[in-house]
């Protein structure tokens, strides 16, 4: 198998904390070759996706996690498999590469997550979608139908659209005298949409990032519990994390959700969910598989890569 990976600079990941990292060790394990790119290596030429590439073995080590071996220029259609692992912002350069990925699945190559779905799939507004399962929630840009939000719910979460990492994300209520600034800042004066969802004080107990394989849920999540004056559980946010066995509310969720997202061609998804309520879906560069498999002793970035080989060209 020819494993292509779309990242973020290979030299800058942690990699006790990687879930990128994970994934290309379980692959190496299978005797998979694995060809590195970075944005600014692909390309598009006529009707032909082209990259850069770099073959790349990693190994399990903070003292040197990466050897890159012979360069090469090829068609991404000559791949077996693309992992799209670049990290957000969801910006117009990641949309063009998304573009750019379709040429390469036309080509017969199977890119994980499906560059459309990629584009379809707000992390943010895409939870909509499934009513039942989120909290009261309001995407706009307009400061009066946010204000008014506000005071029908008391406390709010306010957060951009595009934001990943807790960046940007206020707790708010009423009261705060500083709540026009923060609504004038998050919208850009209006010029952007954000989200405002009802806050949810089951955060204290943890933030929880479930692994969908496929559309079929891993049986423990990681509560990301927010440290002492927080209200952000990411672990980019000083969060701690704690694995916790899915509720079954938890499994509900997840079946309401899961179908959907497969059938789009989405095959590595985390949910977010606090308390009874999912909050994000999150797509681009699921994480917290490292955190999992070190708590319980599973190799959940194993059962990724055998999901893919089972829906690649070749058999795994």
């Amino acid at each position: 198998m020819k494993l292509g990976v779309i990242m973020d600079p290979v030299a800058g990941i942690k990699v006790e904390k990687d879930t990128t990292l994970a994934l290309l060790l379980a692959s190496q394990r299978r005797g998979w070759e694995i060809y590195y790119m970075e944005m600014k290596d692909v390309y598009l030429t006529g009707n032909t996706a082209r990259a850069d590439t770099r073959v790349l073995t990693v190994a399990d080590d903070k003292t040197c996690w990466y050897q890159f071996q012979q360069r090469s220029d090829l068609a991404l259609s000559e791949l077996d498999v693309i992992l799209m692992r670049k990290d957000p912002p969801f910006d117009m350069e990641y949309i063009y590469v998304t573009y750019i990925l379709e040429h390469a699945a036309a080509g017969g190559t199977l890119v994980v997550n499906d560059p459309a779905a990629l584009r379809d799939v707000n992390e943010k507004a895409f939870i909509t979608r499934f009513p039942q399962c989120i909290a009261p929630t309001l995407i706009s840009r307009d400061p009066e139908r946010i204000h008014a939000f506000m005071e029908q719910h008391g406390q709010v979460v306010l957060k951009p659209l595009d934001g990943m990492g807790g960046a940007s994300v206020f707790r708010v209520d009423g009261e705060d005298a500083n709540k026009n600034v923060i609504v004038e800042t998050l919208t850009h004066n209006s010029q952007r949409f954000i989200m405002a969802q009802l806050y949810l004080p089951a955060i204290e107990r943890g933030d929880k990032r479930i692994l969908l394989i496929d559309g079929k849920p891993v049986k423990h999540a990681l509560a990301r519990i927010p440290r002492s004056g927080e209200i952000r559980g990411n672990l980019a946010a000083g969060g701690i994390g704690k694995g916790v066995d899915l509720s079954d509310r938890d499994y509900w969720i997840c079946e309401q959700v899961g179908p959907e997202l497969s059938a789009m061609g989405l095959v590595f998804v985390g949910l977010d969910v606090i308390g009874d309520y999912l909050t994000e879906i999150n797509v681009t560069s699921p994480t917290c598989v490292r955190e999992l498999e070190r708590i319980y002793d599973m190799d959940i970035a194993g059962q990724v890569i055998d999901c893919i080989a089972g829906k690649s060209r070749l058999p795994a």
